[in-house]
């Protein structure tokens, strides 16, 4: 059922035949540039970036540049000046699915073109409840699930962004503690594209048990990303990412999960696979996956976070 739905929806692109689309784009990026910006466990090489990320480049600015293009000629049928809104691009999908390289690099690769762009990344994490607020709630074992999101701060920041308002803070998440910072923003000033990264950013009012007529975030997105890999690849990653943040986060004496740096290899694959079957995989099923075919592109992993398919909506 779900491949004959992708097939009515999607145009389908085996890598080599997407890596085509990127035609003359140069690569702008550096092996030591690529380093910076790959997350844990992928061992991203710059073949991935010219054969994925420079035709996925080329279609954004194409896109963007024809919406920009659009805007003027309203504008000069409304004989008004023209307006500041962004382009705003979502990126979705699993916990450990490599969702924040994915926008590191397309940030990287569409502020460089000939155009020069601004190009501001924020990621979801911070609109999470505080620590506080989630353990009160009792919300803290369901944290990443649609209710453990302050959703009217979310969406509040998104249209604001999208009206074109001059400053808009977004709250920082740190992942050593575990929670938002209370002391930390993100400043965001009128960017010609916004990438928004998150778990939840193609859920609708359709995904709620009951009628819900308030905005979601995915009213306010221009064009989707949905970053797919089979589960079980999935949980790998997870389990792998486990390991790295016990010899490195989970170290630091301030880290909420300190208690954990002392763990053996078997405990921590024992800890982390409960983790991902009683908390990760369930939203995945319950909430992230099925938002998948609303995504204008899905790009699809196969071993070592390599991109095997790319899925274009028709």
């Amino acid at each position: 059922m779900k491949n004959s739905i992708q097939e009515a929806l999607y145009l389908s692109f085996q890598r080599q035949q997407w890596s085509k689309l990127r035609k003359s784009v140069p690569l702008t990026l550096s092996q030591e540039e690529l380093e910076d910006l790959r997350g844990m466990n992928e061992k991203l090489s710059l073949d991935e970036v010219t054969d994925i990320y420079l035709p996925l480049s080329r279609l954004l600015n194409l896109i963007v540049g024809a919406k920009q293009q659009r805007g003027m000629i309203v504008n000069k049928f409304l004989e008004q000046n023209s307006s500041q809104s962004p382009y705003i691009i979502s990126i979705a999908g699993s916990v450990a699915v490599g969702k924040s390289t994915t926008a590191r690099i397309l940030q990287t690769l569409l502020q460089r073109w000939p155009e020069h762009p601004k190009v501001d990344l924020v990621t979801t994490d911070g609109f999470l409840y505080p620590l506080a607020d989630l353990k009160r709630k009792g919300l803290l074992q369901r944290k990443g699930f649609p209710e453990s999101y302050d959703m009217k701060m979310l969406v509040d920041f998104i249209s604001a962004v999208k009206a074109g308002e001059t400053k808009v803070l977004a709250p920082i998440y740190s992942h050593v503690t575990y929670d938002r910072c209370h002391d930390k923003n993100q400043v965001i000033e009128q960017p010609d594209i916004l990438i928004l990264e998150g778990l939840n950013v193609l859920q609708t009012g359709l995904d709620s048990p009951v009628d819900i007529r308030r905005p979601f975030v995915s009213d306010f997105v221009d064009f989707s990303i949905y970053v797919d890999a089979e589960e079980s690849l999935l949980k790998n990653w997870y389990q792998q990412r486990f390991l790295q943040f016990r010899k490195g986060a989970f170290s630091d004496p301030n880290s909420f999960f300190h208690h954990y740096a002392g763990l053996s290899d078997e405990e921590a694959n024992t800890i982390s696979a409960n983790i991902w079957d009683t908390i990760n995989g369930p939203n995945l099923k319950l909430n992230i996956q099925p938002t998948r075919e609303r995504a204008n592109l899905i790009l699809k992993k196969g071993q070592n976070h390599l991109m095997d398919i790319v899925l274009l909506r028709k």
